[in-house]
């Protein structure tokens, strides 16, 4: 068994962001956001194969350099806010390439170590074993020297600093040779390349009116946009800006994005077009004040609620500060299939419908499992198991984690995250059986989520077992009393009680053995040599 990590805290979020929809967009107003987005577009790509270019060799004198070139053709603004996302652009795909390595890594492992093996090895719960036949142990050697190509090749590129950056997603550029297959025609298809390489944002300033001189929107909601230089004749206001048709207004956090902009406090502004919908949306992001996480022992003050992440439902039960499952499961179900944005709003709806359950009970945290699947989703480690390979790789953890610490925070829940480790296998060992009734089913995702609860709360998973059945004494089985995390074990020894243990002991046991006088005499040269006492005969 491995070490298991200590609970944690999850960080709140740093972070927030709404969106609204422009309704009514005029001919003339999408003729212009069309233009400005086009060129300002152009000019991040241009932006960023220079940033590429440098690689590591990067540093505050290219940047500046960079942003002295953008500046002439548009404006100071709008060049600081290219060269900060082309520098960000670059950072994720560095992060993305150190993933692919550690990917090829373990693949290239696993590999390795079936391929040792003799053919037909049976492999362990731990390590899988050898290959069934002589062909497949011939591809997988194959496939060992392929991985090791591509590894020697990623690793050059890291060391070099080179990363491969599509503007616009690479796979909606692949998409463009297999229009067929998608559903689109190549007039579709070039709507969606050019509205994802459009560049509409811009970055808050605190002291500048209503927080950002590039976009702006003033309390009422009517929306600005400071135009480059070269498209200035579309201006149909003062000073070079363009003012749109609608009005823009947020529905979530209305009121706090109102007080940071009456306050001129910086609020970042991204103007994007939906292509299957044929709208235009404005997203409003600003940065929030660092808050200290909340200590481990005040989010267990007053329970938890322990949740298990599955592909079609979170498994959910609530456990009070002594690790007792309180109450019945409680399961929020969702559908993964279809497009990324129905995804996102099954993920979305569930997580609402967990919080408003952990509201009414009282709860202080929710527990959940801190998973990554980075290394685990490998044909070389599952073989044949497509299935179980296409399950944990839809398994929404990293947007669930972000999405389940923002939504928590509003709610003034905290998050505890706990090590994954025999979660499900400990949980229906110990919990999916005794819990069981007529009217109650437990399945093993529920048990699950009792041992997660259990594991935030810092007690064992592992529950008392039933008691004796012809006395109370720790003869024959343990005791069912749930103990405090500091109390002794049901092994260890139990506190010096006044009074009879026992019915075979009088009520006065424990005090005449407290005042007996020994007749055992100890010597002086050891303590395992004693000496008897003088015999008295009578006459």
């Amino acid at each position: 068994m491995r070490e298991l990590a200590a609970p944690f805290v999850v960080p709140g979020p740093s972070g927030v962001a709404v969106r609204g929809r422009l309704k009514h967009v005029t001919a003339e107003d999408e003729r212009v956001l069309r233009a400005v987005g086009a060129y300002q577009g152009g000019l991040a790509s241009r932006d960023l194969k220079v940033r590429c270019a440098d690689g590591l060799d990067h540093r505050a004198e290219t940047w500046a350099a960079r942003k002295r070139g953008l500046t002439t053709a548009s404006s100071s603004r709008i060049a600081g806010a290219i060269t900060k996302a082309s520098h960000d652009q670059w950072a994720l795909a560095r992060r993305s390439l150190a993933a692919h390595i550690r990917t090829l890594e373990a693949g290239i492992r696993t590999l390795r170590h079936r391929l040792s093996l003799p053919i037909g090895a049976k492999g362990t719960k731990r390590a899988a074993g050898g290959y069934r036949s002589r062909g497949e142990w011939f591809q997988k050697s194959r496939r060992l020297k392929c991985l090791e190509d591509r590894l020697a090749a990623a690793v050059a590129d890291w060391r070099t600093g080179q990363v491969r950056v599509v503007r616009g997603g690479k796979r909606l550029l692949n998409t463009r040779h297999h229009l067929a297959e998608a559903g689109l025609t190549e007039a579709e298809w070039r709507q969606r390349w050019e509205a994802g390489r459009w560049f509409l944002a811009a970055d808050g300033e605190s002291g500048k009116r209503y927080g950002n001189e590039t976009i702006r929107i003033t309390p009422g909601g009517q929306v600005s946009i400071k135009l480059p230089a070269p498209l200035a004749h579309l201006a149909n206001t003062t000073h070079g800006r363009y003012t749109l048709t609608p009005r823009v207004g947020f529905a979530h956090r209305g009121v706090e994005w109102a007080d940071r902009i009456e306050a001129n406090r910086a609020v970042a502004y991204r103007i994007h077009y939906d292509t299957g919908r044929g709208r235009w949306y404005l997203t409003a992001s600003w940065q929030r004040p660092v808050v200290r996480t909340l200590p481990l022992e005040a989010a267990r003050a007053e329970g938890a609620i322990g949740v298990d992440t599955n592909a079609d439902h979170f498994a959910a039960y609530r456990l009070d500060t002594h690790g007792n499952p309180v109450g019945e499961p409680h399961r929020c179900p969702y559908d993964l299939s279809g497009t990324a944005a129905h995804r996102d709003a099954q993920v979305r709806h569930a997580l609402t419908r967990l919080l408003h359950w952990a509201r009414r009970t009282g709860v202080t945290a929710i527990a959940i499992e801190d998973l990554d699947f980075s290394a685990e989703k490998t044909r070389e480690k599952h073989g044949r198991r497509k299935g179980f390979r296409q399950l944990i790789s839809g398994l929404p953890t990293g947007k669930l984690k972000a999405r389940l610490v923002s939504m928590a925070a509003e709610h003034d829940l905290a998050i505890i995250a706990v090590d994954p480790a025999y979660t499900s296998r400990w949980g229906g060992q110990h919990w999916q059986k005794p819990l069981t009734t007529p009217r109650r089913k437990m399945s093993r995702h529920d048990a699950a989520g009792i041992a997660i609860g259990r594991r935030a709360l810092g007690h064992p998973i592992r529950r008392r077992t039933t008691p004796p059945s012809h006395d109370r004494s720790d003869r024959v089985r343990h005791r069912t009393v749930q103990a405090a995390p500091g109390a002794p074990g049901c092994e260890g020894p139990r506190p010096r009680i006044p009074g009879p243990r026992t019915r075979s002991v009088p009520p006065d046991a424990a005090r005449t053995r407290a005042t007996r006088t020994s007749n055992t005499v100890w010597g002086v040269r050891s303590e395992q040599e004693w000496v008897q006492g003088t015999l008295l005969f009578g006459d």
